[in-house]
């Protein structure tokens, strides 16, 4: 452990979850925290970005960026809290220009598709105003809150260097990687060299644990997933696990199915995310004994609220009655989700941690 982390890892009950404990937070029931809790459905967050004239520009204004990656916390008191900034610094920092398209979302210069992979030329330093965030939101932070930094995995950061921007079935870089593999070997090679030196970068800054987010692992075939999901995986927690040792590194394949059980094994992460379309029970059984998981609440159904988000606490809490686990969303809170319904759940979530 850094020097500054608490002498009791009660103090900070989900970093104590993500170290295989399995405590109640102090409010009751498991910690707590939302993938992308910081965002759009936020009216403050809304104002801010408005404020700001974009996302990027939101994003490297490091006290901006602490802001909001505040807001929710002061909002909800959520256990975690979790970095704002955007999986795309990573290709960024290695040299593709990036911008966002209003309504749009993000584009990536295409270079990858049409240019051999030395035409990047990396600037690590478009890295810092992401470790000034960190350092100002840990300042800010109450000590029981565990802050989790984060980065895109490298097969989901590839998809978006290949195509330039998000595709529904991902088929450019899954083309290369059939036919080109030892070019596309080559882009994830330098993808888990910039997101080793990110994520350390961010721990050395000050957060508590990471997670490594891989938003399309679900779109690959086994043998394919094995190659470009596990095993650069396996590569970014090996290499974090040598230089920051006490720092928990948590896996997120979306869309991984029965795979997940294989990532959880044999990656090296300390605990793992579980999507909405996983059976609890399923992953349970199938996760290795003792793992910590995250999840798993579909998002939609907090858009509904009311008994479909009771029905489905109830069963989430049974089902990882006997392990450590963090109450989190399946995927990230979308932008119509009444906060009136994140209250509901937090509040049902802890009131009926209190009563079990």
């Amino acid at each position: 452990m850094r020097e500054d982390a608490p002498a009791s890892l009660s103090e900070k009950p989900l970093l104590a979850v993500l170290k295989g404990d399995h405590p109640a937070a102090p409010t009751g029931g498991p910690p707590m925290w939302l993938m992308r809790q910081a965002g759009r459905y936020l009216p403050e967050y809304r104002a801010l970005r408005a404020d700001k004239g974009g996302f990027l520009e939101l994003v490297y204004d490091s006290t901006a960026a602490a802001e909001v990656t505040l807001q929710p916390l002061r909002r909800f008191g959520f256990d975690g809290a979790i970095l704002f900034s955007d999986i795309l610094i990573v290709p960024y920092a290695m040299g593709q220009d990036l911008w966002f398209e209003a309504g749009e979302g993000p584009r990536l210069a295409p270079v990858i598709a049409d240019t051999d992979l030395s035409a990047l030329t990396p600037d690590f330093t478009r890295f810092d105003a992401i470790y000034d965030t960190v350092r100002q939101v840990k300042a800010a932070l109450d000590p029981s809150v565990t802050f989790l930094g984060f980065a895109g995995s490298p097969w989901t950061i590839a998809t978006y260097m290949v195509a330039g921007q998000g595709s529904k079935d991902h088929a450019l870089a899954r083309r290369m990687a059939y036919n080109e593999p030892d070019r596309f070997a080559a882009l994830i090679d330098a993808i888990v060299d910039a997101t080793v030196i990110y994520l350390s970068g961010q721990i050395d800054a000050g957060v508590d644990a990471v997670q490594l987010f891989d938003s399309w692992a679900g779109s690959l075939s086994p043998l394919q997933f094995r190659r470009w999901v596990i095993e650069p995986n396996q590569r970014i927690v090996a290499h974090l696990k040598a230089i920051h040792p006490a720092i928990p590194v948590i896996g997120f394949p979306k869309g991984a199915g029965a795979k997940l059980a294989d990532y959880a094994a044999q990656t090296g992460v300390d605990a793992v995310g579980v999507d909405e379309t996983i059976d609890p029970h399923w992953a349970n059984a199938a996760l290795p004994a003792g793992m910590p998981v995250q999840g798993n609440l579909d998002p939609l159904a907090l858009i509904a609220g009311g008994a479909a988000v009771e029905e489905a606490v109830d069963m989430i809490r049974a089902a990882f009655a006997d392990r450590p686990h963090i109450f989190n969303l399946g995927h990230g809170i979308l932008p119509d989700t009444p906060i009136a319904h994140v209250e509901a759940l937090i509040s049902y979530v802890r009131r009926e941690g209190v009563r079990s």
